[in-house]
């Protein structure tokens, strides 16, 4: 929908007509003889083409002087999948404004993390959306101090300081110009119901179909006890934030997910959304994958089979790291072991465990100073682990969500026993990069070549004996599937663990590179 020069008015208006959900988040619509910004999908009757105009973000419409609608709740509209897909400035600042940057250190400390002057940084953002940082981060509190309004029992002067605001006034202002109500007004109007102290509950939108069982089984996995869980349906996980730890309850459903969370400190509010929205892969848009994959014959009938699959993500790319290393050349179950232990003898513990959640995942800085000699890892391991530990807290490598991705990658290859597939899997679940292929997996590389046999009519009566497709060959398969590689990787991770699951049993085999994700089959 997003174009270089802006957004298409026609295509746009098609999409309006048309209340087509798929579009929510992608674009908003300010309706001048209202003076309100909708989402594509609004049930309002639909305004005549002469009387909107068309927003690539929320904030640009507020900046237009547009309110939010209170019938389509554009400001709670799933977020676009464009900033993921993005790897430029514009697409690392977006990020990094929905991760609390601008809250944290201001509009100076993002423009340094980003390495441009302040002012250059508010150029390409208007440019590009019509709209600066501070509007952005502004549109951001708005919607912060709206979901503790109407879901806990916070007084608006605190919601007010953990929004992000300055002043009372401030806060006041904001709401009414966003959302035409007042602060007390949002409250008395909601039907929401209270929770706890600490706790909030919230929906997460995200854009049907979504596969929620093959991500909650391979979260089921891979899960490392002392800090996440699968329980029933709900994936259950610890959280370390800027202000102290928190847990979060995420249950996925098909249009939305269930989030409940229990904070320390709710200054860490919009921190721990955009990391729950990191780990559903909420963002993503199944249509525009499924559009781009369903010709292709190897991909064509998966994409059809699964069309609501996601990529797992990561609720920090560093932990993500440092489990990648340790799961290198072990089976599954041998890394979860591991893991585990570094938990229990580096992690902090919970001041008040939450079931089976009792560690936060102990920081690079805790790792690089460590004696790992009693974790039952090999030398090299351990060595591997101390530099890329070493390298996170002194600040030579970044995984930050708002890195360049190439630069991130380069950076851990850099390092002695790290290699091209750790490096890319960290990009694409630690940092939502929906443009990875792992052409060096084992696994994915027989995948592919069982489905080409299929579709060529060739029948092997035992695929273990039959060498799979090269990497090189692999990979330059794999370019037409840009910029969704991703989900191909995942489509063919499933893929071969269902077919896998339906042979006879046979003596186990042995596979000598990185630890492999373990995704159950799904109905």
């Amino acid at each position: 929908m997003l174009t270089d020069q802006g957004l298409d008015s026609e295509r746009c208006y098609r999409a309006v007509s048309s209340r087509d959900g798929r579009f929510d988040g992608w674009f908003f619509v300010g309706v001048h003889t209202t003076g309100i910004y909708c989402r594509p999908s609004c049930p309002a009757r639909t305004p005549l083409p002469h009387n909107v105009s068309y927003y690539p973000v929320a904030a640009a419409a507020q900046a237009a002087g547009f309110r939010a609608c209170r019938r389509c709740r554009p400001d709670a509209a799933p977020g676009s999948p464009e900033w993921n897909v993005r790897a430029d400035a514009v697409g690392r600042a977006m990020r990094l404004i929905a991760d609390g940057t601008v809250d944290r250190v201001g509009v100076p400390g993002l423009a340094a993390v980003l390495g441009y002057s302040e002012r250059h940084l508010h150029r390409l953002l208007v440019a590009e959306l019509g709209v600066g940082a501070l509007g952005l981060a502004r549109a951001q509190r708005a919607q912060t101090a709206r979901v503790l309004i109407e879901t806990t029992e916070m007084s608006f002067a605190d919601v007010t300081f953990a929004a992000g605001f300055r002043s009372i006034r401030q806060f006041n202002e904001t709401v009414r110009a966003i959302f035409a109500r007042t602060p007390g007004e949002l409250r008395s109007g909601s039907r929401t119901a209270r929770t706890a102290p600490g706790v909030i509950s919230l929906r997460l939108a995200h854009r049907a179909p979504y596969d929620q069982a093959a991500l909650l089984a391979f979260f089921a996995g891979h899960q490392v006890r002392e800090v996440e869980e699968v329980v029933g349906g709900t994936y259950r996980r610890v959280l370390d934030l800027a202000h102290g730890p928190a847990t979060v309850e995420l249950t996925p459903q098909e249009t939305f997910t269930q989030c409940v969370l229990r904070l320390d400190d709710v200054r860490d509010l919009p921190a721990a959304v955009a990391s729950c929205r990191r780990i559903l892969d909420a963002d993503s848009d199944p249509i525009a994958v499924h559009d781009a994959l369903r010709a292709d014959p190897v991909l064509g009938p998966l994409i059809a089979r699964r069309p609501g699959l996601r990529v797992p993500g990561a609720a920090d790319a560093a932990e993500l790291a440092v489990r990648a290393v340790i799961g290198q050349q072990v089976s599954i179950a041998g890394a979860m072991t591991l893991t585990s232990r570094l938990v229990r003898t580096l992690g902090t513990s919970l001041t008040t465990p939450d079931s089976g959640l009792t560690h936060i995942f102990p920081r690079p800085e805790a790792i690089a100073g460590a004696d790992l000699s009693g974790l039952g890892m090999t030398n090299a391991r351990q060595r591997t682990l101390h530099d890329l530990a070493g390298a996170l807290a002194e600040g030579s490598i970044c995984l930050a969500i708002g890195v360049d991705r190439r630069e991130a990658v380069e950076g851990l290859q850099r390092l002695r026993g790290i290699g091209p597939w750790t490096a890319a899997y960290v990009a694409m679940r630690g940092l939502s990069d929906p443009d990875v292929f792992l052409g060096g997996d084992l696994i994915l590389r027989r995948a592919l070549d069982a489905l080409a046999g299929e579709g060529s009519g060739r029948c092997d009566s035992d695929q273990v004996a039959v060498a799979p497709i090269g990497e090189r060959a692999a990979n330059d398969r794999a370019l037409s599937w840009r910029p969704w590689r991703s989900y191909a990787v995942m489509h063919l991770w499933v893929q071969q663990t269902a077919d896998r699951a339906s042979r006879p049993s046979r003596k186990p085999e042995t596979y000598a590179g990185p630890a492999l994700p373990a995704v159950r089959r799904t109905a």
